[in-house]
């Protein structure tokens, strides 16, 4: 499969967040709606798949406060009560990968998996390690010391990044949904790490540090990035560090 290029990048002013005093939008009247909440990573996943594929003018976003839900966003748009969801034909879906799956299968534009077999059950091993990654890291975060099983996850996704040498991304050249799951959580745990820990993620891994700075060239990722010290501000003060 030839190197896919991104759909046109549309810059687009995010709507505002809508707290549990603002009213519903005109829900199931056709338009395709992404509920996410700007800090999350869950939901930054979806929010570049949408970008990415250039779907700005076909999939509106709808951004939830976490901390001031809407009553009517449980109630009437997904009982589970989290981000993301997607309100689609009539109806809404959640988890965040099972999402980003759906968007590339249901959407037009750029393929977010490559043709190549090998390439595609390779994907499938890397989607189904997230959750053991992200546990892994964290485990460092709220104790201590950055521990082994820290370092470990971080070892091994310089492995899989070494798998394919026809591009920086964990699939090669390819742009794909793996880089789109990592992505939102990478970002964090460099800023969380470095300042929490002094524990530069990248050190000794330049697959990992390749893989970075071609993410942040990536404009349908760079408009999801969220403002460092923010991002640092309410991890602090969630797990109440000084």
């Amino acid at each position: 499969m030839a190197s896919v290029t991104p759909a046109s990048f549309v810059k687009e002013v995010l709507p505002p967040v809508l707290t549990s005093s603002s009213p519903p939008p005109s829900l199931f009247d056709g338009t395709t709606r992404l509920y996410v909440a700007y800090r999350c990573p869950y939901a930054q996943r979806t929010w570049i798949a949408r970008n990415y594929k250039g779907l700005q003018d076909k999939i509106k976003l709808v951004a939830i406060d976490l901390g001031d839900r809407p009553a009517w966003y449980k109630e009437k748009v997904y009982p589970d009560n989290k981000v993301p969801s997607l309100e689609h034909n009539n109806e809404v879906k959640g988890e965040s990968l099972d999402l980003v799956k759906y968007i590339d299968t249901h959407f037009e534009g750029p393929s977010l998996l490559p043709d190549d077999p090998v390439k595609q059950e390779f994907a499938e091993e890397l989607l189904a390690y997230t959750d053991s990654f992200v546990k892994a890291v964290y485990s460092s975060l709220k104790g201590e010391d950055v521990v082994a099983e820290t370092i470990a996850a971080f070892d091994k996704l310089e492995e899989y990044l070494s798998k394919f040498e026809d591009g920086p991304f964990f699939l090669g050249q390819d742009f794909s949904m793996v880089d789109i799951a990592y992505a939102p959580f990478i970002e964090r745990f460099q800023i969380f790490l470095s300042d929490l820990k002094n524990y530069d993620l990248t050190n000794g891994r330049p697959k990992l540090t390749s893989w970075i700075e071609e993410l942040i060239k990536n404009e349908a990722y760079t408009a999801t990035k969220q403002d460092p010290q923010e991002l640092l501000y309410h991890a602090k003060k969630r797990w109440g560090v000084a």
